[in-house]
């Protein structure tokens, strides 16, 4: 006899048994159906920046607008991604003119922007032409800049276009994955005679590129000269 059954006045309970496989609910059709639906649009994407990556890398130029304006308001931030796509600008419409396979500009916030060169073998001449078209022209963006704030009297045009002679000069700072860089290891290679048809010849290019360079860093470091504004203005 169940003796606790018998002291709380109840008998104990009859065994259940599980359900039977299949009793039980099926619910994986239903989830195969959630994964179909959040799968689809996945892939539609991956095969649009498959097909179309560089184009869709180019609006990270609205990306860099956005923040910009965080930190100095809406009309600086578009005015300083305009002076950067500029700089990009040279070097793409450079580069194309030179034979090159360059991509749109690829913009990151904070740190500026790129165009990559792809399949490019390495030509002293017309890489040092491709990177000092992106300063050359940024300085040029950065000047009519400069004469619209004189003409409209307007200090904020006048502190963007002494932005944009800062950035394109410092771009010439030969280290690294700078312009100036760049400039730098074409004008190694071209004073040692090499990457022309005669060694006299490669010279002759690397002191291009020498007097190009100093020249445009020149022009820019003026351009901020006469774009100062003084913080009292700004």
């Amino acid at each position: 006899m169940d003796r606790q059954g018998e002291l709380s006045g109840t008998t104990a309970p009859e065994p259940r048994t599980a359900p039977e496989p299949e009793t039980l609910p099926l619910e994986t059709p239903k989830r195969s159906g959630l994964l179909v639906r959040l799968a689809a649009p996945l892939l539609v994407l991956g095969g649009l920046l498959l097909k179309f990556g560089g184009a869709l890398k180019f609006l990270t130029i609205f990306l860099a607008v956005g923040g910009y304006a965080l930190i100095w308001g809406w009309s600086f931030a578009v005015g300083l991604v305009a002076l950067i796509l500029v700089h990009e600008l040279g070097h793409y419409v450079e580069a194309k003119r030179v034979g090159f396979n360059p991509s749109l500009p690829v913009f990151i916030p904070f740190l500026g922007a790129y165009v990559a060169l792809k399949d490019m073998p390495f030509d002293p001449w017309r890489d040092a032409r491709v990177t000092v078209a992106g300063p050359l022209v940024g300085g040029a963006g950065a000047l009519a800049m400069l004469v619209a704030g004189e003409v409209a009297d307007s200090d904020l045009l006048r502190a963007l276009a002494y932005t944009g002679f800062l950035l394109n000069l410092f771009n010439l700072i030969p280290i690294g994955f700078l312009d100036g860089g760049r400039l730098y290891q074409s004008w190694k290679v071209l004073r040692a005679g090499g990457g022309a048809s005669t060694p006299n010849r490669a010279r002759q290019l690397g002191l291009w590129v020498a007097v190009l360079s100093i020249a445009t860093a020149l022009a820019l470091a003026a351009g901020m000269y006469i774009a100062h504004v003084p913080q009292d203005r700004v």
